[in-house]
């Protein structure tokens, strides 16, 4: 093999490892931007608060309800408020960043707790508290699938630590008009815990938005929580309401 040959070869070598290396750095810049357009659909990105009314529903068992109040600053401030039922009203979950704690009338001082911790029904502390993908996971683009006979990019959401509320997404998001459609959502084992549909798009603060989350349990058929989106404004928001000092004060 001659000097020049040696040359070419290596060059050509080079050529296909930056032409990968471009390939996929272009496919991991357009899996966040799905993400993130998918995450501007479900809530704004400025301050804003919202209703959400939740049923769970199980065989054998009567239908239970819960009313919510979400304030939000960006996507690692978050008060969740509990209006219904009764006896509950006046509990309140504060997020900063990763950092989640439960505030109770009857409580001195606010407990900590974990994102991944259940809230009511399949429908997890974090699942309110920080609602956004991005930011808490990496997506990479793994293919399309159809939903309800439209395209669908298929994301795998893979968690930037241990701290965040699922070890891994399974995410179908819109093609034509980047609308998440579906979310696998696994453990850290890897286990199917459950699937929530997107469903109900009207318009919501502003924008086109999905009004209904259904979450099922994958481990026990039959027992699903259904989320409903009402009320949603933007609101100035002042940074000393998500502090565990200002909990005991709040009137929304």
């Amino acid at each position: 093999m001659t000097r020049y040959l040696q040359v070419a070869l290596l060059a050509g070598a080079a050529l296909l490892t930056l032409r990968s290396e471009v390939t996929v750095a272009a496919e991991t810049d357009l899996a966040q931007t799905i993400v993130d357009k998918a995450d501007q659909i479900r809530f704004p990105r400025e301050s804003f608060q919202f209703d959400v009314q939740i049923t769970n529903t199980a065989p054998d068992r009567e239908p239970e309800h819960t009313k919510d109040r979400i304030v939000s600053k960006g996507n690692d401030n978050t008060l969740v408020v509990t209006l219904e039922p009764a006896a509950d009203k006046g509990q309140v979950l504060l997020m900063r960043g990763r950092d989640l704690w439960i505030y109770m009338p009857n409580l001195s001082q606010p407990i900590r707790l974990a994102l991944s911790q259940r809230l009511t029904g399949q429908v997890a502390n974090g699942d309110l508290a920080r609602a956004n993908f991005s930011g808490d996971y990496t997506p990479s683009l793994v293919g399309t699938e159809l939903i309800d006979g439209e395209p669908c990019y298929v994301l795998e959401l893979s968690a930037v630590d241990r701290g965040v509320t699922y070890h891994r997404v399974k995410y179908w998001v819109k093609e034509s008009d980047n609308r998440p459609s579906k979310a696998e959502f696994y453990s850290v084992s890897d286990r199917l815990l459950k699937v929530g549909t997107y469903r109900a798009f009207q318009s919501l603060g502003g924008k086109t938005r999905p009004t209904q989350v259904v979450i099922e349990d994958a481990l026990r058929k039959g027992e699903q929580s259904v989320l409903e989106y009402s009320n949603l404004r933007l609101r100035e928001l002042p940074d000393k309401m998500f502090t565990k000092d200002y909990l005991k004060h709040l009137d929304l």
